[in-house]
């Protein structure tokens, strides 16, 4: 079993766009049972991450594509990576390699808060600022100082 951090939501995590924060919410609350999953747990977990993830970056493409968004083709890329990491896993799980699984897990917690933190907060400012003119303001409690979190 992985050491890894479970990832958990929390105000640390929002990014001040609703439609966003609960696509992430999803993201945090399908990736925390793949971390902990029995063996044969993993197939049904995966296929369940992998659905809502075409789903989420489906949702946060079209935000860009249909807004403007300038750097969107470094992320959309970046989207379509994961996905591909993903469904390449994904055969191999069926095949038996759990092992593949539990590093993409590892990988996909790793990967989401600095994906999040960097282009998503970053697209969260832009669909903020064609609705309403300005960056959005997120409020966020019982934030960790960045020692404590480490």
């Amino acid at each position: 079993m992985s050491h890894t951090a479970t990832l958990v939501w929390g105000d640390h995590l929002l990014m001040g766009h609703g439609p966003m924060d609960e696509l992430h919410e999803e993201f945090v609350e399908l990736i925390a049972p793949l971390q902990t999953a029995e063996d044969s747990e993993l197939p049904s977990l995966l296929q369940a991450m992998e659905a809502h993830l075409q789903h989420h970056f489906a949702e946060e493409d079209q935000w860009m594509l249909s807004t403007g968004f300038p750097p969107r083709d470094c992320h959309i890329d970046e989207h379509a990576a994961v996905l591909k990491s993903v469904a390449e896993v994904r055969v191999k799980l069926a095949e038996g390699n759990v092992a593949l699984c539990r590093d993409l897990t590892k990988a996909l917690v790793d990967w989401f808060p600095g994906h999040a933190t960097h282009l998503d907060s970053a697209l969260a400012h832009w669909l903020s600022k064609q609705r309403f003119g300005g960056k959005p303001v997120v409020i966020r409690r019982n934030i960790l100082s960045s020692a404590e979190s480490h």
